[in-house]
């Protein structure tokens, strides 16, 4: 009877270790890579954020990394990538390097993309010319202006049978500090969702009609996803925002 209690518990110890070496060394869906910047105002977001992507990732069975600049983008850094996520970086202090690179990764497919707030901050900033094929990736528009302390709104999904849509209520309420452009990107891009600004609470006078928040370029190959919140970490608490983000990083890794 001893002799068939050690054996069992000798069992019990080589499966369990097995299996859990086979969970460690289990082939990951796809490699993330995302990109923020050290400090700044969007600081407390994306600690947030890398929270709620860690997790995400271990749940999953994919892996993420980071960085804080565009230095190390390359081709050869991105082969090994299958979706990039502009976590928090805006579009203009990027070296000529990256730019071709990044470029060429969208262009030719060769992985997906999602962004949060910042990639639409298009302009002349820090002495930096704007990009011009990024500003035509964002639908050919150039910032304008930002409601500073944010405002709570409501969104109104426009495509409910996207697939980064699945789950998320007809129209949901949001808070952020909301970007307003030259003009709408509407007809350069296919717009998921947009705001209705006579719901803004506290009403604010920044304003610019037509206003898209969540969008996809159909002209770029990639599969690429804009989200247009990104300031204020509450959002990862936000389960319909939460629901949204997975979607989108599940829908932009898949391949082509």
């Amino acid at each position: 009877m001893k002799t068939f209690k050690i054996t069992s518990i000798i069992l019990l110890f080589v499966v369990g270790n097995s299996l859990i070496s086979v969970a460690q060394n289990k082939h990951p869906r796809f490699r993330a890579i995302a990109i923020a910047e050290v400090g700044g105002g969007h600081a407390l977001f994306d600690a947030a954020a890398k929270i709620w992507l860690d997790k995400l990732a271990i749940d999953s069975n994919f892996t993420i990394d980071y960085i804080t600049d565009t230095k190390p983008i390359t081709k050869d850094f991105l082969k090994q990538y299958q979706l990039f996520i502009q976590l928090d970086y805006p579009p203009y202090p990027w070296g000529p390097e990256a730019q071709a690179a990044f470029t060429e990764y969208l262009e030719q497919g060769k992985g997906g993309w999602m962004g949060f707030h910042h990639p639409t901050l298009l302009g002349v900033f820090d002495g930096y010319p704007m990009w011009q094929w990024y500003c035509q990736f964002m639908g050919g528009i150039e910032f304008k202006d930002t409601i500073h302390g944010g405002t709570t709104a409501l969104l109104t999904v426009e495509d409910k049978n996207h697939p980064i849509m699945a789950g998320l209520p007809a129209s949901f309420t949001t808070k952020d500090e909301w970007y307003t452009y030259n003009k709408s990107p509407r007809p350069n891009v296919h717009v998921l969702a947009s705001i209705d600004e006579k719901t803004y609470v506290p009403d604010k006078p920044i304003k610019m009609g037509d206003h898209p928040v969540i969008w996809t370029n159909e002209h770029i190959k990639a599969k690429n996803i804009y989200i247009a919140m990104g300031h204020f970490p509450e959002l990862f608490q936000d389960s319909t925002f939460t629901t949204l983000v997975r979607n989108t990083i599940f829908w932009a890794a898949k391949s082509h």
